[in-house]
């Protein structure tokens, strides 16, 4: 059987998506190569013509992760109100109930540092974000409150995430966003 010309780029790039959502979803260590390329209708053995390792596949689909992010989320800070808008649709019920869309922070930030060699994606994807963050955030302490605000979104997810009583996890969105829309001189 005879296939297409770009059928191994077209491969290589279904087995990125699969993974990236996969990590967001589930993180690094529960995703296994072989149910990750068997959902796909290909064999194990096949992983190794598009990547020399899981470590590999991990740095892939993580740049796979943050492109995907930023090109969702960046229009939003060019808009009025943005800080405000970011923060309604990150700590949303949605970008909490479907991880394998979403930020691949509050997943997968913990399992990369464990690895004993953080990515240079996730640095450069904080970085990318923190500016978005301090373009939009009025005085001097803008670079600061920018930090605080990412972590404290990342962190708000995490937990929002990790609690079994929806009340509890509602409560942490909720809460989180408000806490973050209302400026620190009128608080």
């Amino acid at each position: 059987m005879r296939y297409a010309q770009d059928h191994k780029a077209q491969t290589h790039q279904r087995i990125l998506q699969e993974a990236s959502a996969r990590f967001r979803r589930d993180g690094i260590g529960a995703t296994g190569l072989q149910p990750l390329m068997k959902a796909l209708g290909l064999t194990h053995g096949g992983f190794y013509a598009h990547f020399k390792s899981k470590d590999d596949l991990v740095e892939k689909a993580l740049r796979c992760a943050v492109d995907e992010c930023i090109e969702r989320t960046e229009p939003v800070f060019a808009q009025e109100r943005a800080l405000e808008t970011f923060v309604d649709f990150y700590l949303s019920e949605g970008h909490r109930n479907n991880a394998e869309q979403g930020c691949p922070l509050p997943t997968m930030s913990c399992e990369l540092g464990q690895r004993g060699q953080p990515s240079p994606i996730t640095d450069e994807f904080i970085q990318t974000r923190l500016a978005s963050l301090k373009n939009v955030l009025p005085g001097p302490d803008a670079d600061a409150q920018s930090l605080v605000i990412m972590s404290t979104l990342v962190g708000a997810l995490m937990l929002s995430r990790s609690v079994q009583d929806p009340k509890l996890s509602d409560r942490i969105l909720a809460t989180t966003r408000e806490w973050l829309k209302t400026p620190p001189d009128q608080a």
